[in-house]
């Protein structure tokens, strides 16, 4: 995504996975993990184009005072799902997500909505529903099922043969496919979808399941990976128009109608719905290191002070995949200088809303590998590691390592790698949030 990268790719769920996971579930507590599986779609912004690439060396990311009062609502950036340092995490298979003491495992629910509330109140999904998140597992499973696997997968973790439950990272990204329904697809489409009642009343229903199915759980929702800066590109997103309270008078009757709106309307059904979850706006700030100030704004004016953080992403591919000619030959690799560049503006997002930010989807490769299919290189992940200090004073309160797209490299496919520095990182007692 175009955040801290491009755009967030999403996984394909076949019927056999989804069977064999919830096999998983029912023989050991906890389903096997499936590596996310490429969409083409890219965002509006130019492919090329991530904050790594654009920080000069001497780039400061700051905003004025006034800009950072408008945000902050209030809130620490010292504390995260009840952890008081950095948290380690990722998508990963089960073998791998008990070979360390990892605190959190992710993964995407997306789908068009379901057409209908009757598949809701359904006692078993059908075979022509598979195509909804809801139904993932199959027709032999209640819809939401794959709710209950994810919360399961994570609640029954162990490590070195004993529990050590993790918490579920869900990345909510809908409204990419109700962009799809509205005939329009990637950003044009999304941004005609809210403004359509039909639309946006099947989206804030499929939420509401959503989030019955996590009840109680403590686990966290990131909202809408690029759609906000979809929206922000219309201007003030108080004028970008969304039916939401005609599309669901029951829970946010009162809320405005426009982007701004939507994303309040979200955190507050998650408050009602999920009160033991935390929630946070997906960071899509295109224009991060040029305009901090309206990037800070417009996040307020979304109320992101009223989630529990912010999330935002370095690079969807690893570097040396993109390096390749075939790929655009790009230098997505780090240095010190870019890395500080994006970590000052996670700091200024952090500080100006009141909340921390949690890194997701960072590249796995390590320049160890030989830049082929599942095997290539980046330095994110020893970036990451050597300077944790740096994260935590950045106010990044996690950080969520996995595939952006097929062909590159996993936890399972890095020789051990990011294993290796979580076990490490664990036993030094980890890094306090400042």
């Amino acid at each position: 995504m175009r955040s801290i990268g491009c755009r967030p790719r999403r996984p394909a769920f076949t019927s056999a996975i989804a069977a064999a996971m919830l096999a998983a579930v029912t023989a050991c507590g906890g389903p096997s993990d499936t590596a996310p599986a490429a969409s083409t779609q890219e965002s509006l912004a130019d492919a090329t184009t991530s904050p790594t690439e654009l920080a000069s060396p001497n780039s400061s990311v700051s905003a004025s005072p006034s800009a950072r009062a408008s945000a902050t609502s209030g809130g620490s950036t010292k504390r995260f799902l009840g952890s008081s340092t950095v948290l380690i995490g990722g998508s990963m298979s089960d073998e791998s997500a008990s070979a360390a003491p990892f605190d959190l495992r992710y993964a995407y629910i997306h789908s068009q909505p379901a057409p209908s509330s009757a598949y809701y109140s359904a006692s078993r999904c059908q075979a022509g529903w598979s195509g909804w998140w809801g139904c993932w597992t199959g027709p032999t499973t209640a819809p939401g099922t794959q709710v209950t696997v994810y919360k399961s997968m994570a609640a029954n973790a162990t490590y070195q043969g004993r529990p050590r439950p993790q918490k579920f990272f869900f990345t909510w990204y809908s409204l990419r496919d109700l962009g799809d329904a509205a005939g329009e697809g990637d950003g044009p489409g999304e941004v005609k979808a809210i403004n359509r009642l039909d639309l946006l009343t099947r989206y804030l229903n499929d939420y509401r399941f959503f989030l019955k199915k996590i009840g109680k759980s403590p686990d966290a929702i990131d909202l809408e990976p690029d759609f906000w800066g979809f929206a922000r590109s219309l201007g003030n997103l108080h004028k970008v128009p969304a039916q939401v309270s005609g599309a669901n008078p029951t829970d946010c009757g009162s809320h405005e109608n426009s982007a701004a709106g939507l994303a309040r309307c979200l955190i507050a059904m998650t408050r009602k719905y999920a009160p033991n979850a935390a929630v946070g706006l997906h960071l899509s700030c295109f224009d991060w290191e040029s305009n901090p100030d309206k990037c800070i704004k417009d996040y307020a004016d979304l109320g992101a002070g009223n989630g529990d953080f912010l999330v935002s992403d370095v690079s969807d591919r690893d570097a040396g995949w993109y390096a390749q000619p075939a790929h655009g030959g790009y230098d997505k690799f780090w240095n010190d200088q870019k890395a500080a560049a994006a970590l000052r503006f996670y700091k200024t997002m952090a500080e100006a809303v009141g909340k921390p930010v949690v890194l997701w989807q960072i590249p796995v490769g390590n320049m160890v590998q030989n830049n082929t299919p599942n095997h290539y290189k980046d330095d994110k992940v020893d970036w990451f590691f050597r300077h944790m200090d740096q994260v935590a004073r950045a106010h990044v309160a996690a950080l969520l390592f996995g595939a952006g797209w097929t062909e590159q490299t996993t936890p399972e496919t890095d020789g051990g790698n990011l294993i290796r520095k979580t076990i490490a990182y664990r036993k030094s007692g980890g890094v306090l949030l400042k």
